[in-house]
């Protein structure tokens, strides 16, 4: 595994003090000392908070990405196979990704109140809405572009009462249980 780069460094040291200070933890020069690096790196590579901000959540974004493509989601109609990827997703969101999952929701919000951060972080999002559409196409929906929007929502209360709610975090069996409860609700 190759070394990361000064800007992958700085995104991942970023959503470290994102998860641990909350938003209003991170600052360039708090991003330099947890990640080693001499004082003005950060600025150098992210001019304003604003520019960080999108740094971390272009971070967020791709590595979302690989796990959506590590998940080899399926196209077809086997509803069973739609069950186990969307159960799995959640699963690694949940344990593997938590500190990002937390990051993230952290700049959902944040999204709300920074108008530049809301169109990447909307921009972002729209390719895991298509993702959405596309599965619960295959699996029968015949309603797909609703259907996939009411998936993402389902699958992201999930993951927010496990990290932010009241909510224990579900085993791998309960989260494929509750997928196919919910899949069964919604497509019959």
């Amino acid at each position: 595994m190759s070394s990361p780069t000064r800007s992958e460094l700085v995104a991942e040291t970023a959503i470290t003090l994102i998860v641990e200070r909350g938003l209003r933890g991170l600052t360039h020069r708090a991003v330099d000392e947890a990640a080693g690096l001499p004082a003005g790196s950060t600025s150098n590579l992210a001019r304003t908070r604003a520019a960080l901000l999108e740094l971390v959540m272009a971070r967020l974004t791709e590595l979302e990405r690989r796990e959506f493509a590590a998940a080899d989601l399926p196209g077809g109609g086997d509803r069973e196979t739609v069950v186990e990827a969307v159960a799995g997703l959640l699963h690694v969101q949940l344990t593997a990704d938590r500190r990002r999952t937390l990051a993230r929701y952290e700049l959902a919000l944040e999204a709300n109140r920074r108008p530049e951060l809301r169109a990447v972080y909307d921009a972002s999002g729209a390719a895991f809405r298509r993702a959405a559409v596309a599965l619960v196409a295959g699996a029968g929906s015949p309603a797909p572009a609703r259907h996939g929007r009411m998936l993402v929502a389902f699958a992201e209360g999930v993951m927010f009462d496990a990290l932010a709610g009241a909510g224990d975090d579900p085993s791998p069996e309960e989260l494929r249980l509750a997928v196919a409860d919910f899949l069964r609700g919604m497509l019959g």
